[in-house]
């Protein structure tokens, strides 16, 4: 397996890499930043692994399915995370983080 078919994958995981570092970058910015620690964390986090996720199925990486499943969990905590934040910008974290999750379940074959 590699890109080809882990495409539709691929393509969340950057959506939701670069979503989460738009949503960090703006909680800064926010007037209670200390309210927004974890979200700021773990969008850093999400996105990270996101990151990495993408990359190695982009190479066919025998290790996909293992990032997968953990990018999955944290990309469904910071969703959660980031739905209890009324700010646009959270809003559409949480959305692009519980899409991603479910790409990558669906990738390693792991029922959401």
């Amino acid at each position: 397996m590699g890109y080809h078919e882990w495409k539709n994958c691929i393509d969340a995981c950057l959506k939701c890499a670069s979503i989460c570092n738009h949503c960090a970058s703006s909680c800064t910015q926010e007037e209670d930043v200390k309210m927004m620690a974890r979200c700021i964390e773990l969008d850093m986090q999400c996105a990270a692994i996101c990151y990495s996720a993408a990359q190695l199925m982009s190479m066919g990486s025998s290790f996909a399915q293992d990032i997968c499943r953990i990018c999955a969990d944290i990309c469904q905590q910071c969703g959660d995370e980031c739905s209890n934040h009324h700010t646009q910008h959270c809003q559409e974290c949480a959305d692009a983080c519980k899409a991603c999750a479910e790409e990558c379940r669906r990738m390693t074959g792991v029922a959401a």
